[in-house]
């Protein structure tokens, strides 16, 4: 959603150039279409720009006893986040994504001790390996995670159906778009620039042209009081 937010933003950036000249050539109704256009393009920029902050304000990873890496959990994340990752159709696409990129082929064979002492992306840390605390290889496994039960050591399983993998995904896409709203304020202060210089435009191209432009000087004659001898 920020790459055409920000698309948007370069492209009236781009183009208030042309619109700025003929401002400055005293095309008032063009000055005056160029106003009202940046006007709805900053109030629209500034809405996504808050909902995007306010969108990944939540989440980040929670820190493991004894790992240099951190794990991630569904819940803490925003409902609207949640939401594009719950569908199935949505995530069939990502999880074919994530396979094609070969993200778990970097730690598949990773040792006990290369886990506890090399970090991990969010990727890694909730698809490519079931959660730290979980136990295996008793008769009995009560009480664990629930995502323990979706592990599966086959190389198109491993835990990509683990809401873990989800909060991986959540937490790389919160990221990136933290980084693009900031980039989103920046854009948004250049076009509050570029719209303030065009308000002094259009009330230059307001004022009368006229030799006097502050006005002519109507001031009578006052006789002086010689004139009379």
């Amino acid at each position: 959603m920020s790459i055409p937010i920000i698309g948007s933003g370069f492209y009236m950036a781009n183009n208030s150039s042309t619109w700025f000249i003929g401002a400055c050539c005293h095309a008032a109704r063009a000055l005056w279409v160029y106003l009202v256009i940046m006007l709805i393009i900053i109030v629209v920029l500034m809405i996504l720009t808050v909902f995007g902050f306010v969108v990944t304000g939540q989440g980040g990873g929670v820190p493991v006893p004894g790992r240099v890496y951190m794990e991630y959990h569904l819940q803490d994340y925003s409902n609207w986040l949640r939401s594009r990752v719950k569908a199935d159709k949505n995530w069939d696409s990502i999880k074919g994504c994530i396979i094609g990129s070969k993200t778990c082929g970097k730690v598949v064979g990773w040792t006990p001790f290369d886990y506890m002492r090399n970090d991990l992306a969010p990727l890694q840390s909730g698809c490519c390996k079931p959660p730290t605390s979980c136990t295996y290889g008793q008769a009995v496994i009560m009480g664990q995670d629930p995502d323990c039960y979706k592990w599966n050591n086959d190389q198109s399983v491993l835990c990509y159906a683990c809401d873990s993998c989800k909060a991986g995904v959540l937490e790389t896409i919160k990221r990136d778009w933290h980084k693009l709203s900031v980039l989103n304020v920046i854009v948004l202060v250049l076009l509050i620039v570029l719209y303030s210089i065009g308000c002094c435009a259009f009330q230059n191209t307001r004022r009368p042209e006229s030799a006097f432009p502050f006005g002519l000087n109507r001031m009578a004659k006052v006789r002086t009081g010689w004139d009379f001898w």
